[in-house]
């Protein structure tokens, strides 16, 4: 639905001296929107003409009912019925523009589109446009207000009579929500936000889904890694990251990678997982639950109330544990395409209900008791697996490790050794068997559109080396028992996250089989990483790792020439 208000085009004439003299009120005058028709909040105006219809639409329909049983003609019309006729068109105006059906917009004003405006615009009036600035900020120039109105709203935001986010709900538009709550930040904390981009951004995109009360947006630029050969197909792995020679780190591995025949990768289990809290009177009642989710014969049952959670919803398995009176259900089930966290917290709300018919006395402390385990490192997640178990693995040739990786078959073997597995053993490490595997999770992650915080047990990794073929040859692995990802739902559906996705070939849901395109993009995130271990080892063991960051991971800004 489509409520923004555009600024209108100026009138032209007068000079920019003139224009400068006006004021906002003569400058800017707005173009009338649907939701103008009454003087009433936005809420109340939509209830109204919603009401009108519905009442007139049932009151023509029993007429005309009427008419016919009686035989009389239905062109004859009483005064009540074109007043009723008339308020029924009137209301199915104002509802098509307001939902944004742009020819019904047309009869009462032309559209205005920003690309005609600018070319159009008065160059006079742009430049004469009123500048507010905020106190105490002396090197910026804030956004221009786009109405006479925004200044009372951005004073009532910063004296707190206005909270600020209501804007969306309250004006309708999201963009000039967020412009008016940057403002008014501004002025409250005598900060600048110079630098943090407010332009070119869809804010009706992340509304009620992936961000509450924006005030820009945080560039962060995409590389691309590859291609990566994989199960025989290639991927040119987006990754959006900070972090100087990562990306070109991760290129020689899947370069290596490459020119050795590809990486095999294996989905070996994909199950989501949530695992709620009951307490009950005595550690009896709570074993008897375990054993009663934990009996084969109860087992249909429970699915058949979870699965009515959703269409892709399937759950697999429930595994128990009691700590005293409390108990904690953990359970696991396939999610399709999505991630799957909603999903699953659906299905077992479904099952607690049920439940309370046969344990009266359970009470639920909480959907979630951290034994599922989200985004927290847990060796249940270690062990069990959460979200998309993979094992990913690969045969480097002699000659591509001397003339690519710049070291030996044995150097790599000894360095894995000594560092991935016993110097983590030693750091008590909980899944954290590897080089780097989070770089590379956490750099795939935000540029597709995935949970960022769900690196942490999605970055659980165990890279494995040895000699091979007489010990010429090198085989490497990397098995991650809790990669969390989905193509549908959340950051996934933003435009630059969903492109990236689309670079990946798993756009979506996969309608042939739910759930694929997850899968998919689970075992290219394996590769990338058994490539980002694969050079980052190499780059150890050749003593290259430092130099290497030095030429790449060093910025020649003077930092202390930055405006703060």
């Amino acid at each position: 639905m489509d409520v923004r208000r555009r600024p209108p085009k100026p009138a032209r004439s007068g000079s920019a001296e003139d224009n400068h003299r006006r004021q906002p009120s003569e400058q800017i005058q707005r173009s009338p929107k649907a939701s103008d028709a009454l003087p009433l909040p936005l809420y109340l105006t939509n209830a109204v003409f919603f009401t009108l219809f519905f009442s007139v639409a049932y009151y023509l329909l029993h007429r005309w009912r009427d008419k016919i049983r009686n035989s009389t003609p239905l062109h004859v019309v009483t005064l009540p019925e074109i007043a009723a006729i008339v308020s029924l068109i009137a209301s199915f105006i104002y509802l098509l523009g307001f939902f944004g059906i742009d020819f019904v917009q047309s009869f009462i004003v032309r559209a205005s589109h920003d690309a005609w405006d600018l070319d159009d615009a008065d160059p006079s009036f742009i430049n004469a446009c009123p500048v507010v600035s905020a106190p105490n900020l002396d090197r910026q120039l804030l956004p221009t207000l786009s109405f006479e109105e925004d200044e009372e709203i951005i004073k009532s935001v910063v004296e707190g009579t206005l909270p600020s986010y209501s804007l969306e709900s309250k004006l309708g538009d999201c963009k000039r929500a967020a412009a008016i709550r940057r403002e008014a930040l501004q002025r409250a904390t005598g900060r600048s936000l110079e630098g943090l981009p407010l332009e070119g951004f869809d804010y009706e995109s992340i509304l009620g889904q992936c961000c509450e009360m924006p005030v820009g947006y945080v560039q962060i630029p995409v590389g691309i890694a590859g291609p990566l050969l994989l199960d025989g197909f290639e991927f040119s792995v987006p990754m959006a990251t900070t972090e100087g020679c990562l990306i070109a780190s991760t290129n020689r591995g899947c370069k290596a990678i490459h020119l050795s025949g590809g990486a095999t990768c294996v989905l070996l289990r994909d199950g989501m997982t949530r695992a709620p809290v009951v307490r009950f009177a005595s550690a009896k009642r709570a074993s008897e639950l375990k054993f009663f989710l934990e009996d084969p014969v109860n087992f249909d049952t429970l699915s058949l109330v979870f699965n009515r959670s959703s269409r892709f919803a399937r759950l697999q398995g429930i595994q128990c544990a009691i700590a005293g009176k409390n108990a904690y259900m953990r359970f696991s089930c396939s999610t399709g395409d999505a991630m799957g966290m909603n999903m699953v917290s659906k299905g077992v709300q479904n099952v607690l209900d049920f439940l309370q018919n046969d344990f009266p006395d359970m009470d639920v402390i909480g959907i979630s008791g951290n034994f599922c385990s989200d985004k927290k490192p847990a060796a249940v997640n270690w062990i069990e697996g959460r979200g998309k178990s993979v094992v990913c693995e690969a045969v480097i040739k002699e000659d591509v490790v001397k003339k690519v990786l710049k070291t030996n078959v044995d150097a790599l073997v000894e360095l894995n050794m000594l560092k991935n597995l016993a110097g983590s053993a030693i750091a008590g490490a909980l899944g954290g068997y590897n080089a780097h595997a989070s770089n590379i999770v956490s750099a795939v992650f935000i540029a597709t559109g995935q949970d960022p915080a769900q690196n942490i047990e999605s970055s659980h990794c165990i890279t494995m080396m040895e000699a091979v073929n007489d010990g010429k040859d090198l085989h490497i692995s990397v098995t991650m028992p809790s990669i969390e990802v989905g193509t549908v739902g959340g950051g996934t559906q933003l435009a630059s996250q969903s492109a990236c996705l689309n670079l990946l070939g798993v756009k979506g849901a996969s309608k042939e089989s739910p759930g694929a395109n997850s899968r998919l993009l689970a075992t290219i995130v394996a590769g990338s990483v058994l490539a980002g271990e694969l050079s980052l080892m190499s780059a150890i063991a050749a003593g290259q790792l430092v130099r290497s960051h030095m030429k790449y991971n060093r910025s020649s800004k003077d930092i202390t020439k930055v405006a703060c």
